[in-house]
């Protein structure tokens, strides 16, 4: 039977065959490099060493660029590197200009315009950085940044002053510091390694990186940051797997935005590391003309589950210098949020935050379910817009009479 509640809003959710056809796993293929070895294609150091770089090669495998992205790749170099793994290159529609893959990663001209509020640096960490490399935002945690390296460059990226170093920021870690901090802070009990990716450490290095933070005893929680499973799903080797299952309880966050990065490599990837009892979440940003749909959205966090990943942040875009075209609204977000409540599993339904500017940390931002509150009561409403009321007493303690729907919105005046 068809579902034909509404959303709050009025709109049907997300169904039929798009959502069934953005669900559906494809393998990336190989493209243009369908002549390369099986060996050398799943060798994820032949993939970095292969990485479309220069603004020749994006126009050789790509004459479809439109003078936008040409421009934006000639410039690219002065902000942002341009770097693309084969693998995730084999993504990208050439005959669609608005393609959700390639707008994520191919620079364009607007790139170079920075508007008056947009910052090098939207969520303040350098002055939280009590020594190179780290951030103190919160009480009990730190983001430990590893390296300015990534598998490939997301054009909207909140470190791009000094991720891949293209802008002379001159980024270097000081593990040895970095570590002392930590020992020195018994309020921290959770870590997060990110940059840069912390997977393009070789395992040693890494391997080395978190013995040395699981041997502080305050330390309780260790988690990763990574765009390597869905740039790179080769690097994640059983090998690598089997290192990290020493260091539980470790989390690993991935990064994904759209349904079509969820291949069958990713998945199988991301299986890997749900197999060594790996803990994934996934974090999204809203972008414009990527997933600012609430079907495309929907397909995501559906998609992500069935690879064992809980969708966990979607964030709204910090306001790096540059990114203008591809920001999407805060109503548009909401709206989206809507469209999600309810009607999908709340596994599914990510937190929806701002990074606040300057540094005020993840602020989280939902639709308004909570329409009054006072003594007596509070009135709220469901993901259909029926609205309830959960009587509780002046000290906030629960009533014996039993919550009723109110068949009136407006009757809802505390």
């Amino acid at each position: 039977m068809k579902d034909t509640s509404l959303s709050a809003n009025g709109e049907e959710p997300p169904s039929g065959h798009r959502l069934q056809a953005l669900k559906a796993f494809h393998s990336a293929g190989r493209g243009f490099w369908r002549d390369v070895s099986d060996a050398d294609w799943n060798d994820w150091h032949w993939q970095l060493k292969h990485r479309v770089t220069t603004p020749e090669q994006l126009q050789r495998l790509m004459p479809t660029l439109t003078p936008e992205e040409f421009a934006g790749a000639k410039l690219a170099n002065h902000k942002l590197a341009l770097a693309i793994t084969p693998y995730f290159f084999n993504l990208i529609d050439p005959a669609d200009e608005h393609c959700p893959i390639r707008r994520q990663v191919i620079p364009r001209v607007e790139e170079t315009y920075t508007a008056a509020w947009e910052m090098s640096d939207p969520c303040g960490e350098d002055s939280h950085s009590p020594v190179p490399g780290l951030v103190h935002r919160y009480p009990d945690r730190v983001l430990f940044l590893v390296t300015d390296r990534c598998a490939a460059y997301c054009r909207y990226c909140t470190r791009s002053r000094l991720v891949s170093n293209a802008s002379g920021y001159d980024f270097h870690p000081e593990f040895d510091r970095q570590i002392a901090y930590i020992g020195q802070h018994p309020e921290i009990r959770d870590v997060l390694l990110s940059g840069g990716d912390p997977l393009l450490l070789s395992d040693e290095k890494l391997e080395n990186l978190l013995g040395r933070l699981r041997a502080i005893p305050h330390v309780e929680f260790l988690r990763i940051g990574s765009r390597i499973p869905t740039f790179l799903p080769q690097r994640i080797t059983p090998e690598l797997c089997a290192m990290l299952k020493k260091f539980h309880p470790l989390f690993v966050s991935i990064h994904s935005n759209h349904p079509r990065e969820l291949t069958t490599e990713v998945r199988d990837a991301v299986g890997r590391l749900a197999d060594a009892g790996i803990p994934l979440g996934n974090q999204s940003v809203l972008l414009k003309r990527v997933n600012d749909d609430a079907t495309v959205m929907t397909a995501l966090v559906q998609k992500l589950l069935m690879c064992r990943v809980k969708p966990y942040y979607l964030y709204q875009c910090d306001l790096i210098a540059g990114s203008a075209h591809l920001r999407a609204g805060v109503s548009k977000g909401l709206e989206i949020m809507e469209q999600l409540r309810g009607h999908t599993t709340g596994y599914a339904v990510p937190q929806y935050v701002i990074d606040a500017p300057g540094g005020g940390g993840k602020v989280p931002i939902n639709p308004e379910y909570v329409l009054c509150r006072n003594a007596g009561r509070v009135l709220i409403r469901n993901y259909e817009g029926k609205v309830f009321e959960y009587p509780e007493a002046e000290d906030g303690t629960p009533l014996s009479t039993p919550p009723k729907e109110i068949e009136e919105p407006q009757l809802c005046k505390c």
